[in-house]
């Protein structure tokens, strides 16, 4: 007795479907895109406006002040002392250490002064103030003028 169905030659997909792939990868990049603005933005602040140098360079570290007088280093929370000992070791790991200080407007000028001063006793001795940006600077005088 011989076989009722006929015998079908099994052949290999050599294909790949690459139309799951690109959705993937779609989905991806939107979700990306989306997200890597608001992983930029940091801590919200207000800073003062004013005119400065750029300052550019490779060994440039954040500390922060927000709004409540929180203490952030590179956008990672700290305290007044863990912000001294990490200041301790970065300043003599590293002479040419730039720190760059941004603080809300809004904050007492002694929080800002009491960061400063946990600077200077690491011995960093580069550090500057971060500013908004502002086409001209304007002056007491001229602001009284307007």
């Amino acid at each position: 007795m011989g076989r009722r169905s006929a015998i079908v030659s099994v052949h290999q997909i050599r294909d790949i479907n690459l139309i799951p792939l690109i959705d993937v990868m779609m989905f991806l990049l939107v979700v990306f895109i989306i997200t890597m603005p608001l992983l930029e933005q940091g801590i919200p602040l207000k800073l003062p406006s004013g005119k400065a140098t750029d300052i550019s360079g490779i060994h440039n570290r954040s500390v922060t002040l927000d709004p409540a007088g929180r203490l952030y280093l590179d956008n990672k929370f700290t305290t007044r002392d863990e912000l001294a000992s990490e200041m301790n070791l970065m300043g003599r790991a590293d002479p040419e250490l730039t720190v760059l200080v941004r603080a809300d407007e809004n904050l007492p000028y002694g929080k800002v002064a009491e960061v400063v001063k946990i600077l200077h006793d690491a011995h960093i001795t580069r550090m500057g103030l971060v500013y908004s940006p502002q086409e001209k600077f304007a002056t007491p005088q001229e602001k009284r003028k307007r």
